[in-house]
């Protein structure tokens, strides 16, 4: 939410802002004011409720005008995509002005009118992956109070597993009353629940509380006038972030969860311990000229990755087209250890330049699952699939998108589902979202962005393991009426079907269902029942959750289906099936594409304005700026400190951590954690405290003197490879220096910690370019370079830049990053793992190690080595400046050199290191 103040007179107002936002449960609020006497924000709150997957979002803003003249109050928000909004109020001087939802062309006169006089009449756009943002303006008079209310709904979607809501608090401005109320309900029990946020201080983490049981949890952030301010001195707020919450249900080898509130039911099924059915894939590659540069980098990248996850029972096949379609082998091949390296080859080699033939090769794919399926090479039981990705429109042989669109149609003829990838603006989204929905798939815009590999492996992930095809929903036709879409072509692991509808008035004690489906080479059935009277018990009584939810889910199911219907239906049917929806969003009122809200305003202040929900179409959002979210590789997108909070109870006792740059003096602490608690026995709120302060930035002195020793850079090769710490030997740190490496190496491996660090490292930089942390438990990677760090869990991948702070908490588990760059790995009882970001010469990754006397007798690899029985040998040199070092039966000679220390201050300190070169 953005409440702007502008001055009527010519004197100008400095702007600060609040953006508070809601990802699949998502909100943006951004507040701008003038200095201390314009605009004021006095209270700001959001209320998430959260029942059975359906979250509605209230926002609520009050602000007074505390300068001497009017001033112009901007409201702004930023919603998901998929939400819809609902209701929309200001209540100025005691006076209600409502938005009101009607048919998008009774409103367009209203929003045409104002177009013609030159002025912004659209209220909602664009302005992320996956944002909308909603914006009003009111004039304010002096001492005038103007309250603002946004509703929106949205039913969250599972994506690899989990149900994600996140909300992003960026208020520039101090604000007396701040809070946001997030209560979740899940009659099935809630599995696992996470919070993360970019906000982390001591003092804020006091003001976030988090408390649930088996089906409930309610997360509260309340944060005080003086845990906002950034210090005492300063006024400004230290509220600057994100707030995501994740979890998911309890779930069996079911027939899923029948859920039924005030008459309506909903049908959540995603039965656990099915087997993956092997897959038959073919990939439709665009290498035409567009797709030269960092794209096609990309692609073969996300290629060869996809390559390593496929099973040995799945088949595949590469079709790459510009101006003319190839196929890579005559016929699918087996994913074979050798097919697949050959294959990794291919993709490495895949170069950009040409027209570009649609049809074409989409008819190929076609005729090669055709051919495999006439001499029996299709497995019994498997999965056919074929995914495109391109990133413009058809420039060769047929060029016309409806003969295309025809013409896979016909060839498919509803055997096989097509997925189809928009690599950037270029293409016609449109275009591929019918091509892909005509033909049992799905389409999916990829963003040109440093993470567009990542994009496009997570959606590989999402189809990756087919569990079911043919789903069909049995309920009893006497029973109910007007139920949601029940039949699908394929149900993927990590996903959730959903199905609603309404009970008749002579509807039975007790609702059964049959869930009916192909698995692998069988027909299986799950049966499920849910008694009427108690369902309706439990919803009826609490007061954490949104009464008559479920008749809305179903109505907002119901939207979206007919929506994506009207995407493949012909002139006659999408007519009837836009009728439908219409009439649905009026009576629900919902702001969906066929509708708009006309926000009314006080008289003389200018004509109504007019909300309508962006369409994702064409290249419409070619030149859309990210807005105030800044998506860019986490969902986060935000520069400011994280906090994933796994459980409540767990102390949060890190410092912050410094590292080295070019200009600023500053010393790294890193204290040790022996006291640090991840054990996960508490419901209480987390708390957090700082061992050493708060660690300010240094000042900063510009005028650097040639004679300073310390301001001059220091040379990149005096800091060693690694700094390996000691403890209880007689000398305290170790020097490692590589001068022979080819390929990956194994830094660290401890089978009993169940830690695992490679890396790959570079001579002629003297860094590390890239190194990969893995850990047993939690089942966790991290994978990092100097482009960013990838963080994957659960066929989940999260990218985040360095420097963008980030504290996380998992069970039993810490992860933290500053905005020096310094990212801490952190386990109960287990070594601290950092890694470093090296941003001057030579710029690469470097190690940190903290806690190494909990390395077990196992420990192994390059540098693992040296924590199994050194012995050191003094030479006979008076200075005592060589020596050998024995290490298991190896002996290293050991000289003492002036080193610098990449873990100390900005420009690093020199000091004396016993050195060894392997």
């Amino acid at each position: 939410m953005k409440t702007r103040a502008k001055m009527k007179t010519p004197a100008s107002a400095h702007a600060c802002g609040i953006v508070l936002v809601l990802l699949s449960l998502l909100a943006a609020l951004q507040t701008t004011s003038a200095q201390k006497n314009d605009i004021d924000i006095y209270s700001l709150t959001v209320d998430s409720k959260v029942s059975s997957r359906f979250a509605r979002t209230v926002v609520t803003s009050r602000v007074v005008n505390r300068a001497d003249s009017a001033q112009e109050a901007i409201f702004q928000m930023e919603l998901p995509k998929k939400a819809f909004i609902t209701n929309f109020s200001m209540i100025i001087d005691g006076v209600t002005y409502p938005g009101n939802i009607k048919e998008k062309d009774a409103a367009q006169e209203q929003y045409s009118a104002a177009m013609a006089r030159g002025e912004s009449a659209g209220l909602v756009k664009a302005t992320g992956r996956k944002m909308e943002q909603f914006q009003v303006s009111v004039s304010v008079a002096p001492a005038a109070k103007v309250t603002f209310e946004l509703v929106y709904e949205e039913l969250l979607k599972r994506h690899l597993g989990v149900y994600e809501l996140l909300l992003k608090v960026r208020p520039q401005q101090l604000v007396k009353h701040l809070q946001m109320d997030i209560h979740i309900f899940e009659p099935q029990g809630i599995s696992f629940l996470e919070t993360e946020s970019t906000f982390m201080t001591s003092a804020l983490a006091n003001a976030l509380t988090t408390s649930q049981n088996q089906t409930k949890a309610h997360i509260r952030f309340k944060p005080t006038i003086s845990q906002q301010q950034k210090s005492a001195e300063q006024q400004d707020t230290v509220v600057d972030g994100s707030f995501i919450v994740r979890y998911d249900v309890n779930r069996t080898l079911s027939g899923g969860s029948i859920q039924i509130e005030n008459g309506y039911f909903v049908h959540y099924f995603a039965p656990v311990g099915l087997p993956t059915m092997p897959k038959n894939v073919i990939f439709v590659i665009d290498k035409s000229g567009s797709m030269t540069g960092k794209k096609i980098q990309q692609t073969r990248e996300a290629l060869i990755k996809i390559l390593d996850d496929l099973s040995p029972k799945d088949q595949f096949n590469f079709i790459s087209f510009n101006g003319k379609a190839t196929q890579w082998k005559p016929s699918l091949v087996q994913a074979s250890a050798d097919n697949v390296k050959e294959a990794r080859d291919y993709a490495a080699n895949i170069q950009a330049h040409g027209g570009t033939n649609i049809n074409d090769a989409m008819l190929m794919a076609t005729q090669l699952l055709e051919k495999a399926n006439r001499e029996e090479q299709l497995p019994a039981g498997s999965v056919p699939l074929i995914i495109l990705l391109t990133d413009g429109d058809p420039t060769v042989g047929v060029t016309n998108p409806t003969q295309i669109q025809k013409n896979v149609q016909d060839a498919i003829g509803g055997q096989y589902s097509l997925f189809c990838l928009g690599f950037g603006f270029d293409v016609s989204y449109a275009f591929l979202e019918k091509l892909a929905l005509d033909n049992g798939g799905l389409a999916r815009r990829i963003y040109e962005d440093s993470d567009s590999a990542l994009q496009l492996q997570d959606f590989y992930q999402e189809v990756a393991n087919p569990l079911m095809t043919a789903v069909t929903f049995e309920y009893p036709s006497n029973f109910v009426e007007e139920v949601t879409q029940n039949n699908f072509r394929l149900f993927f692991k990590g996903s959730e079907m959903v199905v609603a509808g309404k009970l008749q008035d002579q509807s039975p004690d007790v609702l059964s269902a049959k869930v009916h489906g192909q698995q692998s080479m069988q027909n299986i059935t799950f049966q499920t029942e849910s008694s009427v009277a108690e369902q309706e018990e439990e919803f009826r009584s609490p007061k954490y959750i949104f009464h008559g939810f479920m008749e809305r889910l179903w109505a907002y199911l119901t939207i979206q289906q007919l929506l994506e219907q009207m995407v493949s239906a012909s002139d006659a049917d999408k007519r009837v099936l836009k009728t439908q929806a219409l009439g649905l969003s009026l009576n629900y009122s919902f702001v969906t594409p066929l509708t708009s809200m006309v926000v009314t305003k006080p008289e003389g202040q200018g004509q109504s304005q007019v909300a309508e929900k962006p369409v994702e179409n064409g290249n419409s959002h070619r030149n859309v700026h990210a807005g105030h979210a800044g998506f860019r590789l986490h969902s986060l997108g935000h520069g400011g400190p994280r906090l994933l909070a796994a459980a409540p109870g767990m102390p949060l006792g890190l410092p912050k951590l410094r590292q080295p740059g070019p200009v600023v003096h500053r010393r790294l602490y890193i204290p040790p954690h022996d006291d640090l608690d991840l054990s996960l026995h508490s419901l209480s709120a987390p708390t957090l405290a700082d061992p050493v302060g708060d660690l300010h930035e240094d000042d900063v002195d510009l005028n650097i003197k040639e004679t300073d020793p310390i301001a001059r850079l220091p040379d990149i090769t005096q800091a060693p490879a690694v700094i390996l710490p000691l403890p209880g030997q007689s000398t305290d740190r170790l020097c490692v220096d590589i001068k022979d490496s080819e390929g990956p190496m194994n830094l660290l491996s401890d089978p009993d910690q169940g830690i695992e660090v490679t890396g790959q490292y570079e001579k002629k930089r003297a860094q590390f370019s890239w190194i990969q942390v893995t850990f047993k438990k939690p089942q966790l990677q991290v994978h990092a370079s100097p482009e960013h760090v990838v963080v994957t869990r659960d066929r989940r991948n999260t990218a985040y830049r360095w420097k963008e702070t980030l504290f996380s908490v998992m069970p039993n588990f810490l992860m933290t990053m500053d905005e020096e760059g310094v990212l801490m790995l952190r386990s109960q009882d287990k070594v601290t793992i950092g890694l470093l970001y090296w941003k001057g010469p030579g710029q690469g990754v470097r190690l940190l190690l903290q806690d190494t006397n909990r390395f077990s007798s196992h420990v192994n690899g390059t540098f693992g080595q040296f924590y199994q029985g050194v012995l050191w040998v003094p030479s006979a040199a008076a200075d005592d400046s060589e020596r050998t070092l024995t290490v298991q039966g190896h002996n290293y000679p050991a000289t003492r050199e002036p080193k610098l220390d990449y873990q100390d201050g900005a420009s690093g300190i020199e000091f004396s290191c016993w050195s060894v070169k392997l």
